[in-house]
């Protein structure tokens, strides 16, 4: 996939092509340093990286409180960031030359995002996220039980999920209760998108 075809699948500016343009390559040059993406993407990361974690906007309502867990190389919740402005985007990473990254693209492509080089349980609480995402940080019960203090004020969440997805939300459906939706995703025929909504802890759950 090239610029154009992303911009004519996604509908976006020109303004957010040449950002991601501006993205990909200090990608490709941090990438020489740090581990941000495996190797063997660095050919389709328009359609790897920047469609895989475009396509979740559409679940993405505006001007949202978004905290993206694992942030990593900034997949999806900067490209978030960069197409969508209307959201408050909050990167969380741990790992801090990938926060060091992520800052960096920040800064180079002018797009207010708020860097949290902490581990995701220090700073959730502080963010009160309206939506919850991630790609590749943990199964869905990990995700769950790092977010369960958030419960009370109701909190969505929007994950990119490779083939394990349905075991995922059976294993996450022994303590908690969710309103489940599960979508195919546009860039990998194993992969899929779920959305939960209402979830809550099963009073019976040990």
């Amino acid at each position: 996939m090239q610029p154009d075809d992303f911009a004519s699948r996604f509908d976006v500016s020109r303004e957010t092509i040449e950002k991601l343009k501006i993205y990909e390559a200090l990608l490709r040059k941090w990438q020489n340093a740090i581990n941000l993406v495996a190797p063997s993407t660095l050919g389709q990361i328009w359609e790897r990286h920047f469609a895989d974690s475009l396509q979740l906007a559409a679940f993405m309502p505006n001007h949202m409180r978004i905290a993206d867990l694992g942030a990593g190389a900034g997949f999806p919740g900067l490209v978030l960031a960069i197409a969508r402005p209307d959201l408050e985007i909050h990167l969380i990473e741990s790992d801090t030359r990938k926060a060091e990254f992520l800052k960096n693209v920040s800064r180079e492509t002018a797009t207010p995002v708020k860097v949290h080089n902490a581990r995701a349980e220090s700073v959730l609480p502080h963010i009160a996220p309206q939506i919850v995402t991630a790609r590749a940080f943990a199964a869905l019960k990990e995700i769950l039980n790092l977010c369960e203090p958030l419960f009370n004020s109701a909190p969505q969440f929007v994950l990119l999920k490779g083939g394990t997805a349905t075991d995922e939300v059976a294993q996450a459906t022994e303590k908690y209760e969710f309103l489940p939706a599960a979508h195919p995703s546009q860039t990998d025929p194993k992969a899929q998108i779920l959305h939960l909504k209402n979830v809550r802890a099963r009073t019976s759950a040990t």
